[in-house]
């Protein structure tokens, strides 16, 4: 019997809420952690898995820029601006509370660098597979805005509002060009907005895969509690609590402010460019990495499943009302059949 064609794997990953992210980012893991010399062969295979991350990151974002269009940016921006202000203020909040209460040790060991590096980062790639499934056209345009709170950026604004350290600006303006200059070519010629436009797709697997290649299930399990701790308060503060505020200012449920409940798998090597530029924090990256890294996952399994949770409930909530809750997105069916 011919099984060639006939083996439906992205149909099986679809099942599964950001599962074109979500399974190869945990088959990454599992691959570096078990296989990593696999990884690291060289050529274009260690190019492409295991040292891509920041291409990869820097290519979904100008794809990501592109397909905004300056007409719309209206909604786009607002859904954006409020989205990012809740992911950066409800982070900066916890840590700083965190801080105060329970000092440098922090809560089951979890330091204000690890609480503020994992909250307030947001795994772009699964809010936009999520925008796409349960969102609007223009939840998906805001991904643009969101990514500035990939990797270190709002980190570094927190710690330095809060006077824990001190950063150069150039560290927190570079993460923005890529988003920037896809904008600015996606207006000025929208045929490289159609090509460009299928990224949104095609790279969040790749994504997945490479972030979970730079984790170690060991590692992760190292974190212990408090890496599982980090990951539930990051769930439930930038995820429940960001839904329900967000559902309050648009007054009506929107399952879309749940979407940023999560932990960029980048914010992992946050905790190492914080020290970088501050070596005051070195004492404490290798167990804010293990926790941030704990978070990544435990938050890429979990918010697509309360995202969906929240997309029925709300569905029941429209349909009491007679009225439905959202548009096509074009791209969503290729990401939710």
């Amino acid at each position: 019997m011919n099984i060639l064609g006939n083996v439906r794997i992205l149909g099986t990953m679809k099942k599964f809420p950001a599962g074109i992210m979500v399974i190869p980012l945990l088959l990454g893991c599992l691959v570096n952690t078990f296989f990593p010399d696999i990884l690291t062969i060289g050529g274009f295979t260690t190019g492409l898995f295991k040292g891509g991350i920041q291409t990869l990151i820097g290519l979904f974002l100008f794809c990501s820029g592109a397909t905004i269009d300056v007409k719309m940016a209206g909604r786009t921006i607002y859904v954006g601006v409020v989205l990012t202000a809740l992911k950066f203020f409800i982070g900066f909040g916890l840590g700083l509370l965190l801080n105060a209460m329970f000092g440098e040790a922090g809560l089951l060991g979890l330091s204000s660098l690890a609480v503020i590096g994992a909250v307030t980062n947001s795994n772009g790639v699964i809010y936009a597979t999520l925008a796409s499934e349960y969102g609007e056209e223009s939840d998906v345009g805001a991904t643009s805005i969101l990514a500035l709170n990939d990797g270190p950026f709002f980190t570094m604004i927190a710690l330095g509002a809060a006077g824990m350290g001190t950063f150069p600006a150039k560290d927190m303006i570079a993460c923005m060009v890529p988003m920037i200059l896809g904008f600015i070519v996606g207006n000025l010629d929208h045929e490289w907005r159609k090509i460009l436009a299928p990224g949104m797709v095609l790279l969040p697997p790749f994504n997945g895969f490479t972030l979970g290649a730079g984790m170690n299930l060991f590692n992760i399990a190292a974190a212990g509690a408090s890496g599982i701790v980090l990951g539930l308060l990051t769930l439930l503060t930038t995820g429940l609590l960001s839904f329900i505020i967000y559902s309050l200012l648009r007054r009506q449920p929107d399952p879309m402010g749940a979407a940023i409940g999560t932990t960029a798998g980048v914010a992992a090597t946050t905790p190492a460019s914080i020290a970088a530029a501050d070596p005051s924090f070195e004492p404490q990256v290798e167990g804010a990495t293990a926790q941030i890294a704990a978070s990544v996952v435990i938050t890429a399994i979990l918010c697509p499943l309360m995202v969906s949770f929240l997309a029925k409930w709300s569905d029941k909530w429209f349909e009491k009302r007679g009225k439905k809750r959202r548009a096509h997105v074009p791209g969503a069916d290729e990401l939710a059949q």
